[in-house]
């Protein structure tokens, strides 16, 4: 890009030199001076219950002094935080921060909202509602109330949250059909499906119910119980749907009841995070039964998936959801979310029926680039200029077919740029959230009855979600930024352009760096990137230790590694690192990556033992280029060619003794 091209960024962000800074103070002090005539202008009669003379006592000065003396402390610690801002910080999944966002922030903390309910945040909770819709359009799902199905999306604390949320909701679902024939057997059977009463359904059948199907089931329920002429009845009935559901019972005494049921299991990549297994935990499902379907280039393998389901139908084993990446932690692959999605409508119809929930917490804002003004998705031709690769036919599809998964997660503190802890949950029907309505009287109290529009109904928001208190001031950030810079190719997506072409620009000069240190040392890239995460392997010439590899890794990353003994300025670069196993490569990945770096795979063990040679992981480099600076076309400066030449140098000087004197010997 071009200077001119390219100066839509100068307002983005305060910047690496807080460039930005006398705009930042000025609206700050203008809304923090707003928000002080706010709280004067409330009942300007009452008199201040702080005195003019307070501050002249000397405790008032004392806690001054002390609060003072903590803040300078507080200020002197930060100084050794790790440089976001940057352009020379490639490490971790974290940047600057857009600057609508962070003063949406700070201007939103003062009031102080607690998106709980509107009475505790009459703003921001209708901010929260609007943050959700506009993070839905751009995934592809539909938002219009009048219609089914209707999205919904609403703010967490991180990731993670939402995609234990998402789990919770699809189980509450999954699981009502059997609840509603168990509580009509025990009141009498008042509710059909397709034309039979309840009672003729076997369970195996209710449970894989497609999700459309099982929310469409509980609204005919619910519209049932309300016909009733008998109201005593109506509410008994209700309450033994209650008592037999799967959040009543436990999944121990639910499973006992319905036999034919067992424990479901959740389908996930070999490449998914970590918060998956924590999820299981949570939701007591527990780990088993969390099936690790594997990768090829640690992009889940379609093949593979299918082998799964059909040994899961097989065993006429439940299969709660399957979950697609957008975007992995590690090496930001995308899965085949379109195959993913022809999977569950072909198994669909052989009787077996889950979820999709993808987890696109870094991926997600990528959707931005796909999405034209009017929210119509673009044509791959239109997607593709500007990049040399990117998307790839596989990614293109993938990102297509977001729409029709049940729920995705996606981080606004990650790709968003916005401040923590904002992550995000969006399912496709909000329907889904009545399943798991929980009523407070202190709080919220039970509703006359369910309304359709939902900016009505998420005014209780606690009542639906997994947390309860949650900050409003985040809902601010996220709505406004969205507002400033919408969700489409020409503004938010020229910025996750940006961070694409960064990766691809940083490939190839990868490439060449590879064939710069060829006298010295092997440097492999993994995986060819799907979005803005690179990962780099450095094998010194004539090793064949996995282990004596990673020492050497060890020494390299010694010098991009935050420590806090040493000042950040004493850094020319921060990078992040991580780990290949065995069982997440797979066999053919793990022989390909080790042939490129000239290892022995004899040294590649899951038990290394006392091997000295051996080891049960590759690490690697992992570079997060998210920064918007790494091409400072201002000031003739590439980020990447200078981190490039000094990763060169670093080779160098770290190659073992050994190898050092034989390359002096043959220079000789």
């Amino acid at each position: 890009m071009t200077p001119v091209s390219r100066r839509y960024l100068a307002p983005l962000f305060l910047g690496p030199y807080a460039e930005n800074d006398d705009a930042l103070e000025k609206i700050l002090v203008e809304f923090l001076r707003d928000h002080v005539y706010w709280r004067r202008n409330f009942h300007p009669e009452d008199l201040p219950p702080i005195s003019t003379f307070a501050s002249s006592s000397p405790e008032y000065q004392a806690f001054m002094a002390r609060m003072r003396r903590e803040l300078h402390l507080l200020s002197a610690a930060l100084k050794h935080s790790v440089p976001f801002s940057s352009p020379r910080y490639i490490g971790h999944m974290a940047s600057d921060l857009l600057l609508p966002g962070l003063i949406a922030q700070m201007m939103a903390l003062p009031y102080n909202p607690n998106n709980v309910v509107d009475e505790a945040a009459p703003v921001t909770v209708e901010l929260e509602i609007e943050a959700g819709l506009q993070l839905a359009r751009m995934l592809g799902y539909a938002t219009d109330e009048r219609r089914t199905p209707c999205a919904f999306g609403h703010l967490t604390s991180g990731g993670s949250v939402a995609n234990y949320e998402s789990l919770w909701l699809l189980r509450a679902v999954k699981y009502f059909p059997l609840a509603a024939k168990a509580a009509g057997a025990r009141c009498g059977d008042p509710f059909e499906l397709r034309g039979r009463p309840l009672a003729q359904w076997d369970d195996w059948s209710l449970l894989n119910l497609p999700l459309a199907e099982a929310l469409d089931f509980r609204d005919t329920c619910m519209a049932r119980l309300r016909a009733m002429d008998d109201v005593n009845a109506a509410e008994r009935i209700a309450e033994a749907i209650e008592a037999e559901r799967i959040e009543a019972l436990g999944m121990v005494t639910f499973c006992a009841r319905h036999p034919d049921c067992p424990p479901p299991v959740v389908l996930a990549p070999v490449t998914a995070h970590y918060s998956w297994e924590k999820a299981m935990k949570l939701l007591g499902l527990g780990t088993a039964q969390l099936v690790r379907v594997p990768a090829r280039a640690m992009r889940m393998d379609p093949a593979a998936l299918d082998e799964e389901l059909s040994q899961a139908n097989w065993e006429r084993r439940p299969v709660l959801c399957v979950v697609g990446v957008l975007g992995t932690t590690e090496f930001g692959t995308v899965d085949p979310i379109h195959r993913i999605v022809a999977a569950r409508d072909r198994w669909q119809a052989q009787g077996l029926s889950f979820g999709i929930h993808v987890d696109a917490a870094w991926g997600g804002y990528l959707a931005s680039i796909f999405r034209d003004e009017d929210g119509s998705f673009l044509p791959r031709e239109k997607v593709r200029q500007g990049f040399r690769r990117f998307p790839s036919p596989d990614v293109y599809d993938a990102f297509a077919a977001l729409g029709g998964a049940d729920s995705v997660t996606i981080d606004p503190h990650k790709l968003g740029y916005m401040p923590y802890g904002a992550g995000a949950l969006v399912c496709r029907d909000h329907r889904a959230f009545d399943f798991v309505a929980q009523d407070a009287p202190y709080a919220f109290s039970r509703p006359a009855g369910e309304t359709a529009n939902l900016r009505v109904k998420f005014r209780t928001l606690g009542r639906y979600i997994l947390e309860g208190s949650k900050p409003g001031a985040s809902a601010a950030a996220v709505y406004v930024t969205h507002r400033t810079l919408p969700l489409d190719h020409r503004h938010f997506g020229r910025l996750q352009g940006e961070s694409v072409a960064s990766a691809e620009d940083f490939y190839e000069r990868l490439r060449a760096l590879a064939a710069g240190v060829a006298d010295v040392a092997k440097l492999v890239v993994p995986f060819e990137p799907d979005s803005n995460l690179i990962c780099l392997a450095v094998n010194p010439n004539g090793n064949v230790s996995l282990a004596r590899m990673n020492e050497f890794m060890e020494r390299i990353y010694g010098h991009l590694r935050v420590d806090r003994a040493q000042p950040v300025q004493t850094r020319q670069f921060f990078g992040s690192s991580t780990r290949l196993y065995r069982g997440t490569l797979g066999e053919a990945e793990s022989r390909r990556i080790l042939g490129e770096l000239g290892i022995d795979p004899a040294t590649f063990r899951d038990a290394p033992g006392d091997d000295p040679n051996a080891a049960d992981s590759i690490l690697i480099l992992r570079h997060t280029l998210m920064n918007p600076w790494l091409d400072d076309e201002t000031n003739g400066v590439n980020y990447l060619a200078l981190y490039c030449d000094y990763l060169a140098e670093l080779i160098r000087a770290e190659l073992p003794p050994s190898r050092v004197q034989l390359l002096r010997q043959r220079s000789a």
